[in-house]
């Protein structure tokens, strides 16, 4: 018996299947295309040339330079030389610049701005947001409330040293203490009221009397008498509508309670003296500078 006899011959076209149906249509056992399979073959080729001209095999630590030597990296990085190069005398100017006088020099200005931009959307939008409205835990550069002052000298020494971190020894450092320890369960609740009292809040009268004795003896120090706080310790202004972790009677509890500790790195070992000074001309002009 022959072999064809063995096969499945499609009764319409005369050609042998491949044996698999669907729905009752049989799969015809075609050759593919010539010209599929020329293209197919190239592109094995291709690949094959690719992975050795261009970098491809990753390594350990590292991948396949490829014959041609080319790297992404370097381009990218040719390309930020060129541009460093050609902003070079303008960047130089702003480094040395005095940033209370920059608007006598609006093409400084403007370039200042511009600069500051691209880096603060690379470095603080994290913690900021790209808008600079921040978030929970990071404070809002749109507003005119500021824990260290929003003068230009002000901004970038924040910018420049950072808040509560042990990188920089001149970091701005303030602490608020933990009160679990200190206030009852009934004090914590007290002083919680009093805050809301002064802040314009829905409060407990009762409880904000009692508590106005406890924030004069424990509080007062850092906040003021009157609870609008003190840019020389970062103690913020209790009396107005901006909270940095919020103003509910839940939050203020747990600050009271545990206290807060947000921490900012220092820049100045990071970016560039015009960099510093792009940023902080930048974060100046959202809005919110004084």
């Amino acid at each position: 018996m022959s072999s064809q006899d063995h096969k499945d011959i499609d009764d319409v076209t005369g050609t042998d299947t491949t044996g698999h149906t669907w729905d009752g249509i049989k799969e015809l056992n075609n050759p593919l295309p010539r010209w599929w399979l020329w293209s197919f073959y190239a592109t094995i080729v291709w690949g094959i040339g690719y992975t050795i001209a261009y970098p491809a095999w990753p390594l350990v630590s590292s991948a396949t330079a490829g014959l041609l030597g080319y790297s992404t990296r370097a381009e990218v990085a040719a390309e930020i030389a060129r541009f460093e190069d050609a902003n070079a005398e303008i960047s130089a100017q702003l480094a040395s610049a005095d940033l209370n006088t920059l608007n006598e020099n609006p093409e400084l200005l403007r370039f200042a701005n511009s600069a500051g931009a691209a880096v603060f959307r690379t470095n603080c939008s994290q913690c900021h947001g790209s808008g600079a409205a921040g978030a929970v835990g990071y404070p809002n550069l749109l507003d005119d409330d500021w824990l260290w002052g929003g003068d230009f000298d002000s901004i970038e020494y924040t910018i420049r040293h950072g808040i509560r971190n042990e990188e920089d020894w001149d970091a701005r450092w303030s602490e608020m203490p933990a009160y679990d320890d200190i206030f009852s369960n009934e004090e914590v609740d007290q002083v919680v009221q009093y805050v809301r009292l002064i802040s314009g809040q829905s409060h407990d009268a009762a409880l904000a009397s009692a508590g106005e004795e406890l924030f004069a003896e424990h509080c007062a120090a850092c906040h003021g008498e009157d609870g609008a706080g003190n840019r020389d310790l970062g103690a913020p202004n209790l009396t107005d509508a901006i909270w940095l972790y919020g103003g509910s009677v839940e939050t203020l509890e747990e600050t009271v309670r545990y206290a807060r500790f947000g921490v900012m790195p220092p820049w100045g070992n990071r970016l560039t003296e015009a960099q510093i000074k792009a940023v902080t001309a930048y974060v100046h002009q959202l809005g919110g500078g004084e």
